[in-house]
């Protein structure tokens, strides 16, 4: 994602408990709310790549595997990815 882009405003409605602990980090941070709120979805969207690619890493992998106890620790790896533990 280019950094260069124009911010674009955006209202956003957020639980009174996580409105506070946004604005609590921005004092820690002696930022603005709006900075730590792009901050946080930004690696937000980022965590979610990197599950994506870990994903069909393991996909992929499980497709080449031929030893029957790693297929199954792959399909294992993958339920948790998809179900949680």
């Amino acid at each position: 994602m280019q950094t260069t882009d124009k911010p674009l405003r955006q209202s956003v409605s957020l639980p009174a408990r996580i409105a506070r602990r946004v604005r609590a980090l921005a004092r820690r941070r002696k930022t603005s709310a709006s900075r730590v709120i792009a901050e946080l979805i930004e690696s937000g969207l980022e965590a979610r790549e990197q599950e994506r690619r870990r994903f069909y890493e393991l996909a992929k992998r499980l497709t080449q595997a031929s030893d029957p106890s790693e297929q199954q620790r792959l399909k294992d790896e993958l339920a948790r990815l998809t179900f949680g533990d």
